[in-house]
């Protein structure tokens, strides 16, 4: 993580001078902002990962012996036959589309966004895809 704190604080320093540099020669107050917004994000976020680098173990990236599979682990579970994400995108595209068309569209959308979301938070408490639990929680699952 240090060296992602460094490249922030990197950038948050090259943000700081193009602001100066745009404000002086355009004087040109929302691009000026934009980028003065820009450099305090950038400060924030350097610095949180630079703080938080000094109190977590070194990682193979602060290494520079380190191979590329050293970081190498499991990504994360993901659903392989789950119906749940295109009633999500069905809903979300229909929703975007009442902007367009006529927000009485958003009626149309509104219930398949949330039985996607729904199904999906919910896909493995019940069913075939059931994840089985210790005895205790199982009777307050149902």
């Amino acid at each position: 993580m240090k060296i992602q704190g460094k490249l922030f604080i990197w950038l948050s320093v090259f943000l700081l001078i193009m602001a100066v540099t745009y404000g002086v020669w355009s004087r040109e107050p929302v691009g000026t902002t934009a980028l003065v917004l820009s450099f305090g994000l950038a400060i924030m976020i350097g610095f949180y990962l630079a703080f938080t680098a000094n109190r977590v173990d070194a990682m193979a990236q602060d290494n520079k012996e380190a191979d590329i599979a050293d970081e190498a682990g499991e990504v994360g579970f993901f659903s392989p036959h789950s119906w749940q994400p295109l009633s999500l995108a069905l809903g979300g595209a229909f929703l975007f589309m009442a902007v367009a068309f006529g927000w009485w569209l958003a009626y149309f959308s509104a219930p398949l966004l949330l039985i996607g979301l729904f199904g999906w938070v919910f896909e493995y408490y019940r069913g075939e895809n059931r994840t089985p639990v210790c005895s205790h929680c199982a009777r307050w699952i149902g």
